[in-house]
């Protein structure tokens, strides 16, 4: 098998079909993603153990395949001609090799995304720390490289990303922009993030906080001049705001609880839902810092956050309810679907 024109056979059907996502084993057809269901290409040969390995080494150089077959797990990224990103993952399960791709969206504006015009406003503040946050798959980064290019082309900043691994490629305009890949480019996280200090850095995008050392350092160079975008893997504002300080000490949680209600500029939770007319749209959920906002961070009242939202309509803030009311009123998803994503379907009934 000529394992390099397989796989990139295989990345043209999912380019083609407009789908979001490859899957291969060792064992099974390979799949693919599309609005949102999984496709199995039932007329494709079932892969073997040896095809994953001839895969394996057509988009990972040796050292990886050697780090991957020890670590027995590995993220990486593969550029197809330069046409399209795809980021991926290589594991076993049941002592077969496995690997899922996803297509990295080409960079594209917050209007062509349908995410709201506010999230161009945040982009353009000079410090304070913003996340991204929703399950895996709900277009976190894509949010956060929308934003990104945005100062891109408006301000002349100096932009560092740290990735793992890098999956939006950015062509600089006025700013200077510097993607640092974990593994390749940086041994950590942590470490790269305490380096931008000395770089003469405006803007810095975390491709995830992983660690309590990452968002410290995080926060910390929000509240002393830095604009700091990064995402979360958490279902709204509250409870965002709960994992960050929950995953310190508890003789750190005060002082970082102080720190966050300061510098801490918001939240956008998302998700992304089947369009009637086809493809994905997102619906999502905006907090804004503010007084309130600030002290019920520092006062341990975090369960109070959604009572805000929900009535700070006024000052900019979406909540999830109102923005699914809006998609089924505009004839955009179903009502069936606005439920199932509903964090509070009591409360949506309410509304529809």
């Amino acid at each position: 098998m000529d394992y390099k024109k397989e796989l990139e056979d295989l990345i043209s059907t999912v380019i083609n079909e407009n789908g979001s996502d490859l899957h291969l084993g060792a064992g099974r057809v390979p799949a693919i993603r599309l609005s949102g269901e999984l496709i199995f290409l039932v007329k494709h040969q079932v892969f073997t153990q040896e095809d994953m390995m001839g895969v394996l080494g057509e988009v990972l150089e040796k050292q990886k395949v050697d780090a991957f077959m020890k670590n027995q797990e590995v993220d990486f990224s593969y550029d197809f001609h330069g046409k399209a990103r795809l980021r991926g993952n290589a594991f076993f399960q049941k002592g077969l090799i496995s690997m899922a791709f996803r297509l990295v969206p080409k960079v594209k504006t917050l209007k062509e995304l349908n995410l709201p015009p506010i999230l161009a406003d945040l982009a353009r503040k000079k410090q304070g720390f913003f996340l991204v946050v929703g399950p895996v798959g709900q277009g976190k980064s894509t949010t956060l490289s929308a934003m990104v290019n945005l100062i891109n082309n408006e301000k002349a900043c100096n932009i560092i990303t740290i990735e793992d691994p890098i999956e939006h490629v950015y062509i600089p305009n006025k700013s200077i922009i510097s993607q640092r890949e974990v593994g390749i480019d940086t041994k950590d996280f942590h470490i790269a993030l305490r380096s931008v200090f000395r770089e003469d850095v405006n803007v810095i995008m975390i491709g995830e906080m992983r660690t309590p050392e990452t968002m410290a350092t995080a926060v910390t160079a929000a509240e002393t001049g830095h604009l700091v975008l990064s995402t979360l893997h958490t279902n709204n504002a509250a409870q965002t705001i709960d994992r960050i300080i929950d995953s310190f000490p508890g003789d750190q949680q005060d002082q970082i609880r102080v720190q966050l209600s300061s510098s801490l500029l918001g939240i956008f939770s998302q998700r992304l839902l089947p369009r009637i007319a086809g493809g994905l749209i997102p619906a999502y959920e905006l907090l804004l810092n503010n007084n309130a906002v600030s002290n019920l961070i520092r006062e341990k009242r975090t369960h109070e956050i959604n009572v805000v939202i929900e009535t700070g309509s006024e000052s900019g803030m979406i909540d999830l309810n109102h923005s699914l009311t809006e998609l089924v009123r505009s004839g955009e998803i179903s009502i069936e679907n606005a439920y199932q994503y509903s964090l509070n379907p009591k409360g949506l009934k309410r509304m529809i």
